[in-house]
């Protein structure tokens, strides 16, 4: 199947009143196990690389995102490649070399009236190169750096500053801050639901959740319903690779050849993603 954009995947899932799944590809096998997932839900996915990967990578974006390339290339559904969490220049320059369709620009750490003019240079770039752009306002938190707590004042996304911020930097999605946080290992946050249908309603582009990986799944398919179109998950898939690859070691502690342990991996990743997607679509 040919490669979709994340334009038409967003448009598609908006029509529909559902969501598209973003996952993290950290390694061939994140992208392997996340197409499988995807098709065994057939339902279509977005394979997203974020700067913090490419850093594991030493900083070369380019094999990893060609690995997913070529994943997405293949697959029975479709798919498309995103450009996650890019706080510098340099990396949102390389994504179309690199195959992207899109990209998420943060600047989410600064000031408002900074974010405002950092992200609209990087979406007048990100537009004249065909790409769709993704960024966020407020702190949805528990990522690099120092953030506010996802129930803190001031942390969630103000309805009528997201209709502002989206006038003014021209972005094609929007991140919000709703009760959700980065990097959950339990699955606990609490959305609020009522935000998230003034946020609906106050911007005319697509609402983006991150941090979904501690939201429970009833509460992820309300948030859809309220209105959230894209969901992002890591720290899930991070949990069952690992989890699947403990488990293997444990039972066979002289076990040295790699495919044994990350082909238990890879199936438990493909497991939660198919059902992740069935959740949210």
């Amino acid at each position: 199947m040919t490669l979709a954009s994340t334009g038409s995947l967003l448009a598609d899932a908006r029509a529909e009143k559902r969501a598209v799944a973003a996952f993290n590809v950290i390694t061939l096998e994140h992208a392997e196990g996340i197409v499988a997932g995807a098709e065994r839900a057939g339902r279509p996915v977005i394979l997203q690389i974020s700067e913090n990967a490419v850093k594991f990578h030493d900083g070369c974006v380019l094999p990893i995102a060609l690995a997913a390339h070529a994943m997405a290339e293949a697959a029975n559904v479709p798919v498309s490649l995103h450009l996650d969490h890019v706080e510098h220049d340099g990396l949102l320059h390389q994504a179309t070399d690199a195959g992207f369709s899109s990209v998420m620009f943060d600047a989410s750490h600064s000031s408002y009236a900074e974010n405002v003019e950092l992200t609209r240079r990087a979406a007048d770039w990100a537009h004249a190169n065909g790409l769709l752009i993704e960024s966020e306002l407020g702190q949805v938190g528990g990522k690099d750096g120092v953030h506010l707590g996802a129930h803190e004042p001031g942390a969630r996304t103000d309805p009528d500053e997201a209709a502002a911020y989206v006038a003014s930097t021209g972005v094609d999605a929007l991140a919000v801050a709703v009760g959700s946080s980065h990097a959950m290992t339990k699955r606990t946050a609490g959305l609020d639901f009522a935000l998230i249908e003034q946020l609906r309603d106050a911007v005319l582009v697509p609402l983006v959740l991150h941090g979904s990986s501690g939201v429970p799944d009833d509460a992820l398919a309300k948030g859809v319903r309220a209105g959230i179109v894209k969901v992002n998950i890591g720290t899930a898939l991070n949990m069952a690779y690992t989890g699947a690859v403990r488990s293997f070691l444990a039972d066979d502690a002289k076990a040295v050849d790699p495919r044994k342990y990350l082909e238990s991996a890879r199936s438990a990743l493909t497991d939660t993603v198919a059902q992740l997607i069935t959740v949210i679509s």
